[in-house]
């Protein structure tokens, strides 16, 4: 009776524990959630001292929503951060799964040393290799456009690895066998190989929407125009030379956090199958 109580006792501990950490974790998210429905004045009202009004709006309203659409045209980066993601997605997908292919089941000169420039590839910041990068974007004449927010981007070394290690989980004797059957390599590929992949597929697409969606630095070096200014580069712009406008800054940070949160949601079990698939073998 006493270890049983001893484990209760453990176990409701260790419950606790978690719902703390978890409300501190998700406290900032509730908070600017919140916050996007009230106005300046009443947020630094009742920024002092911390009360339930801190955080609950006493007069709720839309109209930071309604504002950053019509006066702050929040709808043109919204919506140019979901055409570069569109395309960047399915690219990614497609290159990263032949190159994964490649590795995984063919053998060819130089491929340990290729594979590994893959895998440093994507342990190299950003920032040092933007300003470079930026001069050879700006000689292709593409600074401004979509296209020089799409081609840098257009490969990436940590999708790759997930599916070179998740292809390498799949025998090879359902290659063969396909092969004994008359397919030819891109018959293997669409048919055996991909429809196998749903984990390592939607694993990779979900990291690759989070990073170019939560992209800054990039978006902010190549773009000059309103005209093609993504999400995280337009959260900067919601203020003048006197004023930050907060409220409308909570709002659209809202509309920026949600979309990822809602699109990882309903996917999350094939995200953790992909993630311990492709970490765990090969």
């Amino acid at each position: 009776m006493k270890n049983q109580t001893k484990a209760t006792l453990s176990h409701t501990l260790l419950y606790c524990v978690f719902v703390m950490i978890s409300i501190i974790a998700l406290f900032p998210i509730f908070y600017i959630i919140l916050a996007s429905f009230r106005s300046d004045a009443e947020i630094f009202k009742y920024a002092l001292p911390f009360s339930v009004k801190t955080i609950v709006p006493v007069d709720w309203t839309f109209d930071n929503y309604r504002i950053i659409f019509t006066e702050f045209k929040f709808g043109t980066p919204l919506l140019n951060t979901f055409i570069v993601v569109g395309i960047l997605v399915p690219i990614n997908i497609l290159v990263a799964s032949i190159a994964g292919y490649a590795f995984a089941f063919y053998q060819f000169k130089g491929k340990n040393a290729l594979f590994s420039i893959f895998i440093v590839s994507f342990m190299v910041p950003t920032d040092s290799i933007a300003l470079p990068l930026y001069s050879f974007v700006n000689q292709l004449g593409l600074v401004d456009s979509y296209w020089g927010l799409i081609l840098p981007s257009v490969s990436s070394g940590l999708a790759m690895f997930l599916f070179t290690q998740f292809f390498r989980g799949i025998p090879k004797n359902f290659l063969e066998a396909a092969r004994i059957d008359g397919a030819n390599l891109r018959q293997t590929f669409t048919k055996i190989v991909i429809p196998l992949s749903t984990p390592v597929v939607i694993t990779a697409a979900l990291m690759i929407f989070v990073t170019e969606w939560n992209n800054y630095l990039w978006p902010l070096l190549v773009t000059r125009s309103p005209d093609v200014r993504t999400i995280q580069v337009a959260l900067a712009y919601f203020k003048d030379e006197n004023e930050t406008f907060w409220s409308y800054i909570y709002a659209a940070a809202s509309i920026s956090a949600i979309v990822p949160v809602l699109l990882f949601l309903p996917l999350q079990k094939y995200f953790v199958q992909g993630v311990t698939s492709s970490g765990l073998k090969g």
